[in-house]
């Protein structure tokens, strides 16, 4: 009997028609991945999710009539399932800070392959975090030289939380790979969610990135 594979139903926006039909051609060779809408612009992609079922969206940062990060509130309004995956020729900070910042699931540059972009997402599709790990790696590294100063109070095991959340784990994985149970991993999310004055796991784990504490796939830094 052949086992059932779930499909992620995809949308791909990008106004270069090479770049939207090269991206659809890569994901083919993926079964589990469908591509089931393409837009040029913003108000394509916001008119076409209002009569579609999609899992992620892949959405480039410049379009014709507005910023591709701009749409990511109007489209999760729309789609409160849909999960965001910002897709740049740009490998700038402040553009993958501001995307994560309006709640993309993660930021990938065009210069991936087929099997990262694939990979960036199920990652994505499954509500985790996903960033490019060049990107997030030069950005670790332009403030390393202070790293230690902002550890400042965060326990020993709230760094062992926070380098989870980096990971994209849910509390149950961590509250397993820790050895305690999932009501003491809750408190350390909520303390940390206190202290670091975020409001999302999402934010807590760029905060993480951005202040040289973890790298994109999770590694702590000095913890």
């Amino acid at each position: 009997m052949t086992e059932l594979v779930e499909v992620i139903r995809v949308m791909v926006v990008d106004d270069h028609s090479l770049v939207r039909e090269g991206i659809c051609e890569l994901l083919e060779h993926h079964d589990d991945i469908e591509v089931v809408a393409k837009a040029a612009s913003a108000k394509e992609a916001l008119d076409l999710a209002k009569n579609l079922l999609l899992d992620v969206a892949l959405i480039d940062v410049r379009l014709p009539d507005r910023s591709g990060i701009s749409i990511i509130g109007e489209l999760r309004e729309t789609l409160p399932n849909c999960h965001i995956l910002i897709v740049s020729a740009y490998d700038d900070h402040d553009y993958m800070i501001e995307a994560l910042a309006q709640g993309a699931n993660g930021y990938l540059l065009k210069t991936s392959s087929s099997d990262e972009l694939a990979g960036a997402i199920k990652v994505a599709a499954s509500g985790a975090t996903v960033l490019d790990n060049k990107l997030a790696l030069s950005l670790a590294k332009n403030v390393q030289s202070g790293k230690n100063s902002l550890h400042d109070g965060l326990t020993k095991r709230e760094r062992e939380v926070l380098g989870g959340l980096a990971r994209g784990l849910a509390n149950k994985q961590i509250a397993s790979e820790l050895g305690v149970g999932i009501r003491t991993i809750e408190g350390h999310v909520t303390e940390l969610f206190n202290k670091l004055s975020v409001t999302s796991r999402t934010e807590a784990a760029l905060w993480a990135v951005n202040k040289g504490i973890a790298t994109n796939n999770g590694e702590t830094q000095g913890l």
